[in-house]
């Protein structure tokens, strides 16, 4: 007895692997993992409390009928859209929403577009289903922005999906909203679903708003949010999408046979996030664009630049061309900085790490001057 071949090409994520050389070092600085250092907001806590009290038994596989509205009404309020309740279910954290869409869509040998460089979950959900991912790039000379034409030269028949992430995972990039309008219109031209990862919508810096590939083309784009990055919910697992209407009735049989619904108290903690004090969203924002302005300090005065990120909690660090990214997040864990390789998000950046500002500003500046001491020690060629 064995697996299918296509459980087996599943890979683990290149960041799990730095995580697990670092884990229980006492005076390792943790810069790799996307997970906000602030606690839930403690009135989300306390919904969640009442709720078991009161009830904690299966729900309806789509959600409870008040989540699925608050959602409607938060995407009203943040995104300025108008998505019937129909068209949403709650999932078990965005990861879950993408595998289930995926699995609706994907067959074995299809392809989908994916970013380069991109969240790794997202290829391993394709190789699960016997997909092919197929990576177009964010090029760091481009701000790590995707060009609609070459995104559109790497459509074949076999296309099923494009993946498109704002702001990015690992990059902090948020797509200008024109070239998001064209990722959907070159999809929608070849009639091909868009899968939108926006779970790090509201964390946008310098004054921007939050934008969403959903109001481009409802019929064509799945869109994909989040409680876990916005309210610091990561351990609650509540995510929740949006679909066309000819994908809900799949995805809703595809939900059932996975999970059968999301843990009711965890739903009416989610029912809390999205209707109680959003203050919070504010200041983890805020705190993160600080920190992010801090770190890009400290790396120019040692003479590093780095692309800006414009949203998400990341910033990219470049190597010297050529370098190997993953032997250098492995050398510096020896240093006491754990850092994610990017060779853990494709290859488009097999030459730079992750710098995850989900930590305090003491840590970030400790680490900083540890890893500018690695960069000036090595000249940032290290394994060329």
């Amino acid at each position: 007895m064995q697996p299918t071949p296509s459980a087996l090409s599943v890979q683990p994520s290149g960041i799990r692997e730095i995580f697990d050389l670092a884990w229980g070092r006492p005076d390792m600085l943790h810069l790799e993992v996307g997970e906000p250092d602030f606690p839930t907001p403690i009135h989300i806590v306390e919904a969640a409390f009442r709720a078991a009290r009161r009830h904690a038994g299966y729900t309806s596989t789509v959600g409870l009928p008040v989540l699925r509205d608050a959602i409607v009404e938060r995407l009203k309020r943040v995104h300025r859209i108008d998505v019937p309740a129909e068209r949403v279910v709650v999932t078990s954290g965005a990861a879950q929403a993408i595998a289930a869409i995926v699995y609706a869509m994907v067959g074995e040998g299809d392809e989908v577009l994916v970013p380069d460089p991109g969240w790794p979950n997202c290829e391993m959900a394709i190789a699960g289903r016997g997909g092919v991912p197929v990576r177009y790039a964010l090029p760091a000379s481009n701000g790590f922005v995707p060009d609609p034409e070459d995104v559109a030269s790497r459509f074949t028949q076999r296309t099923k999906l494009l993946v498109i992430c704002s702001p990015s995972n690992p990059t902090g990039t948020v797509i200008p909203p024109d070239v998001i309008e064209a990722l959907v219109r070159v999809a929608r031209e070849r009639d091909v679903l868009v899968l939108s990862d926006e779970v790090y919508d509201e964390i946008v810096f310098d004054g921007r708003e939050p934008d969403t590939a959903l109001h481009h083309d409802d019929d064509g784009v799945a869109a994909v949010w989040s409680c876990s990055k916005t309210y610091a919910m990561t351990g609650w697992r509540v995510g929740y999408t949006a679909v066309p209407s000819w994908l809900t009735a799949p995805l809703i049989g595809i939900q059932e046979g996975s999970v059968t619904c999301v843990a009711e108290p965890c739903q009416a903690a989610a029912v809390e996030a999205l209707t109680g004090p959003q203050h919070a969203i504010v200041e983890m924002r805020d705190a993160y664009e600080h920190r992010r302005n801090v770190l890009l300090q400290l790396l120019r005065e040692a003479g590093i630049e780095c692309v800006v990120p414009s949203g998400a909690f990341y910033v990219m660090f470049p190597l010297r061309s050529g370098a190997d990214a993953r032997k250098a997040a492995i050398d510096l864990v020896a240093r006491g900085v754990a850092l994610a390789p990017g060779t853990a998000f494709g290859s488009a950046a097999s030459d730079q790490l992750r710098i995850s500002l989900a930590a305090s500003e003491q840590t970030i500046r400790a680490a900083a001057e540890r890893l500018t001491a690695w960069y000036a020690d090595t000249d940032g060629a290290l394994a060329l």
